[in-house]
Order: structure tokens, then C-alpha cells, then sequence
């Protein structure tokens, strides 16, 4: 694939770091079981499936990366594109052109989409529900990367990573100028990967996010009081090769990772150690994201780095707690 050179450079570099660290089997894993395509995406087309939200009907708010498109995705594959945002002549961002990449969604149908172009326009956007047209309301500076995305309803406050800058921004849901919230050398790049802090989700009374560069899983504490400090990073899992966004299973701590570059599903389990549950095999082709609502698990793939025959597309499988 020459669409994407730089990504192809990143691909390299990270296939030079260590192999992944699986964990012992558990019997009280969730157990992921059934996977199936729902959906194939046009890939000439730039539509590689980067971030899920899901709806209440268990359709997939998807962002597509290079279109910088948002596309509505039902069980049953059916894919309707609900907004473009706005083209970028002079965009310059480290992967090339203006990518959408993280997803959020509140309970009344309003999607907020993280934009990078390198220009004025990088930050957040906001989709009314109604199919209104896309409006900033987050202003980034240029060199910023933000990519996972995630909403405090509660407080009114949206976090976002950082991948170029290893920051955790937040953002009043009202918009206006971020806050770098937390910051630190477990959040960076480094310099033969530059991809840091990449997947973000609040969980618990957390931040927790994923840098790539590192391969690990971290939790941030989320304050008490008006300000809602950002507590200590801590490290909750290592080696997970080339990750990218995750989600929780609904089992405790229990984590599904996207493991982009090496086409696996990793599950994580609290203590730190690893499985993989899916594979190239089950139809993954780099994994960007994944999300999980009852039974169902939902994976994209955007196809960033495959020279041949790139799929991207919407994977769902279903996953149900082991008894002892």
C-alpha cells in the first residue's frame, strides 16, 4: 500500500517491539465466541473504520479516517454516512492528510469527533443529531494529535488523547480551549514510535488510556472537587504490542484491546495479563477500535497497513462470562 507511507514507516518500527507477554488461562475469562463481518468498507474511498460509539439500537457511530466521514453501521451491516467534516486543502498531520478519529456519544444523540489537520481546524467537532452540518467547539493547537475520545456526562467535560504531545486533554462539553489535564513520560511517544497516547475511556472513577509507543494500558484517578484533578499514572498492563483503542467487557476491570499492527483482539484482565481472543483469521485487518454492549462484542478495522487486499470493515462477535 502506497497510500499511506508514513504509517508504513511507523509499521516497521513497531514490529521491533517485544512479543507479547499472554498470561495464564483463566476459567473466569469472558469468553469471546462467534465473530462474523457485518460490514466491508470502500477503502479507495479513504473509509478506514477508525472509532465506535454505539447507538441504543446497537447500530455503530464509525469514523472514517481518511474520508473524515461519521457513518451509522446496524447489525446488520446496513451503512448510512450521517456527516462529512470539512475538507482541509493545507492539512499536514504525521500520517499525511486530515484524519477523523475518536468518537463520543451523549444520551441525546449528539456526537462529538476529534479532527486533525495540522491546522486551526484540529480539536473537536460536534454532530446535532438531525443531520445538522459539523461544528468545531474544541480549538486545539495545530501540532496536536487528539485522538481517543470520551464524555463525562456528569461533569460536562470531554478528555481526549494526545498521540503527538502525550497529553490527556479535557474540554468543557461546551467547548472553547482545552486543558492539559495529565501529562507525563508515560503518555509520550517515543522516537522510533511516534504514536503515544492513543485510546482513551473513562471507567470507575478513571481515565484510563493506551499508549502504543509503550504497548501498555494505563489508569489516571480522577479527583475529587470542582477541578477534578488527574491522580497518578499508573501502569495496569504491559506488552500489548501495537495497541490502539479498547473497551471494558462489563467484567470489572476486564479490558478487549485492538492490537493494530499485529491483526489481534487482546484480552486484559485486571491483573495485567493478556490472551488473544481474535485474530487476522476471524477477519481482522489492523483493528482500530473496539466497544462492547451487553453480549456483543463490535471491532473495526481500518486496513491502515495492509498492501494487499485491504478490508476494512466492522467485525461482531459475542462474548459471555465463564463460570468456575
Amino acid at each position: 500500500m502506497t497510500r499511506h507511507p508514513r504509517l508504513a514507516a511507523v509499521a516497521t518500527a513497531t514490529a521491533a517491539l517485544a512479543v507479547l507477554a499472554a498470561g495464564p488461562a483463566s476459567g473466569g475469562d469472558p469468553t469471546v465466541s462467534d465473530p462474523r463481518i457485518v460490514a466491508h468498507f470502500d477503502f479507495a474511498a479513504g473509509q478506514n473504520a477508525e472509532n465506535i460509539a454505539l447507538e441504543p439500537d446497537g447500530s455503530a457511530d464509525i469514523t472514517f479516517a481518511f474520508a473524515h466521514q461519521v457513518a451509522r453501521v446496524t447489525k446488520e451491516g446496513g451503512t448510512t454516512i450521517l456527516a462529512t467534516l470539512p475538507e482541509v486543502p493545507d492539512a499536514q498531520t504525521p500520517v499525511g492528510g486530515a484524519v477523523a478519529l475518536g468518537i463520543a456519544r451523549a444520551h441525546d444523540g449528539t456526537l462529538y469527533v476529534t479532527y486533525v489537520t495540522g491546522t486551526e481546524e484540529t480539536g473537536v467537532w460536534r454532530i446535532a443529531p438531525g443531520g445538522r452540518e459539523p461544528e468545531q467547539i474544541g480549538f486545539f493547537p495545530a501540532n496536536s494529535f487528539p485522538n481517543g475520545l470520551a464524555l463525562d456526562e456528569k461533569c460536562g467535560t470531554l478528555y481526549t488523547a494526545d498521540t503527538q504531545l502525550g497529553t490527556v486533554w479535557s474540554l468543557p462539553v461546551t467547548g472553547g480551549t482545552p486543558t492539559a489535564w495529565a501529562t507525563g513520560a508515560a503518555l509520550e511517544p517515543t522516537a522510533q514510535i511516534p504514536f503515544g497516547a492513543n485510546g482513551l475511556k473513562i471507567h470507575h472513577g478513571a481515565v484510563w488510556v493506551s499508549n502504543t509507543a509503550h504497548a501498555t494500558l494505563l489508569r489516571i484517578p480522577i479527583g475529587p472537587g470542582p477541578d477534578h484533578a488527574a491522580g497518578p499514572i499508573e501502569t495496569r498492563a504491559t506488552g500489548l504490542t501495537s495497541i490502539d483503542d479498547f473497551a471494558f467487557t462489563g467484567h470489572g476491570d476486564t479490558v478487549l484491546a485492538a492490537l493494530n499492527q499485529v491483526d489481534e483482539v487482546e484480552l486484559v484482565r485486571p491483573d495485567g495479563t493478556h490472551k488473544t481472543v481474535l485474530t487476522r483469521a476471524d477477519g481482522l485487518d489492523n483493528p482500530t477500535s473496539v466497544a462492547v454492549r451487553a453480549k456483543t462484542v463490535y471491532v473495526n478495522s481500518a486496513a491502515f497497513f495492509n498492501t494487499q487486499n485491504p478490508d476494512p470493515n466492522l467485525l461482531l462477535a459475542r462474548i459471555s462470562k465463564n463460570k468456575h
